[in-house]
């Protein structure tokens, strides 16, 4: 195929992805100066000067627009995560579930205002622990998929699998908290390295 005959494609691809973003800083917008009970997907498609069938095609529901995507935890490095040799086995769980929640295609002020609106918001709050209980089992898996690679025996394997994963779930809100506050400062590998540190050194002081 040409670079002629794939343009289109391209083109097309690209007009998709200002669309789609247009439609996402504008419902984000409206939301942080009117609320999100008070904004209608009539209103975000008004602002976007889209229609609302194409608003549906791309998001499907207004809370969708404001979630964004659902995090793929299939895009997370499962392979490094077993075979990796650290001391810090939350820290790594942490690295790549982090890596699927914060998309790096999109930009850090879009990231923080979604982050804020979500944790503000009781309805959506809860449909984003949903998620994050969906996957609790997945992780749980992964964890003592890590721990056979280690050889690691007891009877006990499996519950202290899934508090591993309830401790990267608790590190990985304060972090998020930290990394979209108004005030923030360090990268977010700063703040993962941060909220281990301080996992470990309470264990440690008990």
């Amino acid at each position: 195929m040409s670079d002629t005959d794939a343009q289109p494609v391209g083109l097309r691809a690209r007009k998709r992805a200002a669309t789609r973003s247009a439609i996402e800083q504008t419902a984000i917008r409206l939301v942080r100066e009117h609320g999100y009970d008070h904004v209608t997907i009539e209103m975000v498609c008004d602002e976007s000067q889209v229609s609302q069938r194409t608003f549906f095609n791309y998001f499907g529901s207004k809370e969708g627009v404001i979630l964004g995507p659902p995090p793929s935890l299939d895009a997370l490095d499962g392979k490094r995560f077993v075979a990796e040799r650290g001391d810090d086995i939350v820290l790594d769980l942490v690295r790549i579930v982090a890596s699927a929640l914060l998309d790096d295609t999109l930009d850090a002020e879009l990231l923080q205002a979604r982050f804020l609106i979500i944790t503000t918001t009781p309805e959506l709050l809860g449909r984003q622990m949903v998620w994050m209980n969906t996957q609790e089992a997945d992780l749980t898996d992964l964890v003592l998929r890590r721990f056979a690679v280690e050889k690691r025996t007891g009877d006990d394997l499996r519950d202290e699998a899934a508090m591993v994963v309830a401790l990267a779930f608790t590190a990985l809100r304060f972090a998020l908290q930290k990394l979209f506050a108004e005030s923030a400062s360090g990268s977010a590998e700063d703040i993962l390295v941060h909220a281990s540190t301080l996992i470990r050194r309470i264990a440690q002081a008990g």
